[in-house]
């Protein structure tokens, strides 16, 4: 019996050497493809997370209700979709800019130690072109889509959140948010300028909904991280004063909370949003009342849950002028 002939293994290898010769090839790449797309990915998360996507969560949630109240029922889809989109990157592209300016701060604070720029994982000039780019194409989105009275708007709060907030007062002030904050209202003056290309009190109303309860949230939040922001040089109003202090300016704002909120009542609601609001108002301003009781007896207060409840009051209430809106 003749045997079948068998191709020569290339000199100096044996057949098995051969045949093994590609695997082994593909091998060495998989793992080096696959170090790309890890890198890839953590460079894009990166970047989304310059956006603070959980603070646009919120800026969203008081945007959609100010449209469907302009509206008078469900706005046009693609005003509420391009609307929401460029808000979305308006957001983003102020969180964005926010993280260029204070990258040195962030370093420092335990709070936003994880925070790209802070952990070198996106560039400085990287998260500036990234803000700036996203900026731009939120203006234009908004301006050519809707109408430049919204288009301004945006422009306008991307511009005071960093400008006024972050480089001017942020550093300088304890009533940094107070004023600050006006930047984080704009979103409900947007969506209804989207909407109807003007301006009118209901959103104003639920503007100073906005504003006034800023401050005491965020001073909750700055009570749980008040090393972090003496260290970094920061005097949010829990560096610079007493806790008991904190708390009374808190009680004093969740009250005019409340009551901007009842201000929309008679302006553009019925007794459907009167009784949601009047009812979420009264238990803010009870937890307010007993996180100061607490404060001054010395009593195991507990701040974030006051910061938890107002995130919760103020989604509540946008959610209620929708409701409103459609019953009637």
């Amino acid at each position: 019996m003749t045997q079948t002939p068998v191709a020569p293994a290339a000199a100096g290898q044996s057949a098995s050497e051969s045949s093994a010769d590609q695997p082994v090839r593909t091998e060495r790449r998989l793992p080096h493809a696959g170090r790309a797309r890890a890198a890839h990915r953590t460079r894009v998360g990166a970047y989304i997370a310059l956006t603070k996507p959980r603070i646009i969560e919120l800026l969203l949630v008081t945007t959609l209700p100010s449209m469907v109240l302009a509206a008078q029922g469900l706005p046009k889809w693609w005003v509420a979709l391009v609307t929401m989109l460029g808000g979305t990157l308006a957001a983003g592209s102020a969180n964005a800019l926010n993280c260029y300016l204070d990258r040195d701060i962030d370093a420092v604070m335990r709070r936003t130690g994880r925070r790209p720029l802070a952990r070198h994982e996106v560039s400085p000039t990287g998260a500036l072109v990234f803000g700036l780019l996203l900026g731009a194409a939120s203006v234009l989105a908004i301006g050519l889509a809707t109408n430049w009275l919204a288009g301004s708007l945006t422009f306008t709060a991307i511009a005071f959140y960093v400008l006024v907030y972050t480089a001017l007062l942020k550093r300088r002030t304890s009533q940094n948010i107070v004023w600050g904050g006006a930047a984080g209202c704009m979103p409900v003056l947007i969506g209804w300028s989207a909407v109807t290309g003007s301006l009118a009190w209901a959103p104003f109303a639920l503007f100073a909904v906005v504003f006034f309860w800023t401050p005491p949230h965020t001073w909750a939040l700055a009570t749980r991280y008040r090393e972090d922001y003496a260290k970094a040089g920061v005097p949010m109003l829990p560096v610079v004063a007493s806790p008991s202090r904190v708390t009374a300016e808190m009680v004093i704002y969740t009250w005019l909370t409340v009551a901007a909120s009842l201000a929309l009542w008679p302006l553009a609601t019925s007794w459907v949003y009167g009784g949601l609001a009047a009812g979420a108002g009264a238990v803010l301003i009870v937890a307010a009342h007993r996180l100061h009781a607490r404060t001054k007896a010395d009593r195991g207060a507990k701040p974030m849950a006051f910061f938890h409840l107002s995130n919760s009051y103020l989604a509540f209430v946008f959610v209620a002028v929708a409701v409103d809106t459609f019953v009637r």
